[in-house]
């Protein structure tokens, strides 16, 4: 157990790390940035759903089999997230857009935190389950967070704060991953129906995110033909990372 919690802090702890990005971003022009935040974003897609149908789903059939509850659980994780988005500030931003409006500031820091609890619940129930399926979550988490967090620190300076304090605010919404991380190593000591539900919720969560919000941002792109090639074959790239992690273990 004890290793359990190592793994699952010190991953959320690395996941948070990651909102220090957006820094390294200041120095890139916007057309520049929006094209590396589009590639990234094709292969966190790959990575999200490779995750849910090669680790996630697998797992939790061999543990538990396939009934109506799994079924009815990764509906509620797209449901959940639906509503999540429809009625918070939810959107996964992969690029800096040019924002002015305090209120959207503040909703994006509310919704950024708790986007990223949870994300460290999910680790928590994915390292609950076994070592490697955490590692690959993590993975997936890490990839996804990477353009996310471009996006958010984007919106927090052009909102109006300055880049320290936009950082510093980013870096901290980032450490509610080690707080959904905790909430779920706690809950699931408690109760053993936790890895039954949170599983395939989690699989349906990232299921949504990838399809109704990644692949999209795709579409968006009015750049066609070789670019269009590139972004898919980064979507196998995703997938084939996950399948990789499934080799190694």
């Amino acid at each position: 157990m004890a290793n359990i919690w190592l793994y699952t802090i010190g991953s959320t702890l690395l996941v948070s790390i990651i909102s220090l990005i957006g820094v390294f971003t200041l120095s890139v022009n916007e057309s520049r940035l929006k094209n590396i935040v589009l590639f990234l974003v094709s292969f966190s897609a790959g990575a999200l759903i490779g995750d849910a149908f090669i680790h996630i789903l697998p797992e939790a059939v061999e543990e538990f089999g396939f009934d109506l509850q799994m079924s009815l659980s990764i509906l509620a994780g797209i449901l959940v997230f639906f509503i999540l988005e429809k009625f918070i500030h939810w959107h996964h931003c992969h690029k800096p857009e040019h924002h002015h409006h305090k209120a959207l500031v503040f909703t994006n820091i509310f919704g950024d935190g708790l986007h990223n609890f949870v994300d460290g619940l999910f680790i928590a129930a994915s390292y609950m389950a076994n070592t490697n399926l955490g590692i690959a979550t993590t993975v997936a988490v890490l990839l996804h967070e990477i353009p996310q967090e471009i996006g958010d620190f984007g919106i927090l300076v052009h909102g109006g704060l300055g880049r320290k304090t936009a950082l510093l605010l980013n870096f901290i919404c980032a450490l509610f991953a080690v707080g959904g991380a905790i909430f779920g190593l706690l809950l699931g000591g408690v109760n053993e129906d936790f890895l039954r539900f949170i599983l395939p919720f989690t699989a349906g969560g990232f299921i949504y995110i990838a399809n109704t919000d990644l692949f999209p941002e795709l579409h968006k792109d009015s750049k066609k033909g070789r670019l269009s090639i590139l972004h898919f074959l980064l979507i196998l790239g995703g997938i084939g990372t996950m399948m990789l992690l499934l080799l190694l273990e």
